[in-house]
């Protein structure tokens, strides 16, 4: 299955604060995303941006807020995303079946939206290199089940390429220079 830029919108999870610091290879994961959020945005691909209890875990980390300044992160309680109501509206209204899912952790929403997404007909597709958990274990095993469950698994470099379609664009210049 083709993933065509048209037909695809990319979800950030809960990507927080507070509990950032304690994911595992925190760093190396605000690069990839950061790195994947500017690509998309190169491709114009819809993003929606999530915060899980804004409350208890801060607001969405400073290097995504500042390359994502006008997206207004929408406020969930539940685990998946698809479980708020003001998320899934949102989502269907842009009328795309393929939903890029990066963001933390990789065990519980990432995996929860995943399997909701696929019980409502669209396809999960996780960048594996931009989601991650507190435990590297756990990140392996969501990785495994999501995969089985029939979530596309990729990396930024091959969804922006794939996404991108076409060397010697603008485009495809852009995103050669991020992902050098």
């Amino acid at each position: 299955m083709r993933i065509l830029k048209e037909d695809t919108v990319a979800v950030i999870v809960d990507v927080q604060e507070r509990l950032f610091p304690h994911i595992d290879q925190h760093e190396e994961l605000q690069q990839s995303i950061s790195t994947l959020i500017k690509g998309l945005q190169v491709l114009e691909v819809p993003l929606v941006l999530t915060q899980q209890y804004s409350k208890g875990l801060g607001d969405t980390i400073i290097a995504v807020k500042e390359i994502m300044p006008a997206i207004e992160p929408v406020e969930k309680m539940c685990f998946s995303c698809c479980d708020e109501p003001t998320f899934f509206k949102e989502l269907k209204s842009m009328e795309c079946n393929n939903v890029i899912l990066v963001g933390i952790e990789t065990h519980v929403c990432i995996l929860q939206t995943a399997i909701d997404l696929l019980d409502r007909s669209f396809q999960p597709i996780i960048v594996q290199d931009c989601v991650s958990s507190r435990k590297p274990d756990d990140k392996t095993v969501a990785i495994q089940r999501l995969a089985k469950e029939g979530a596309i698994i990729t990396t930024k470099e091959s969804i922006l390429f794939e996404l991108c379609r076409y060397a010697g664009t603008d485009q495809f210049k852009s995103i050669s220079k991020l992902v050098r």
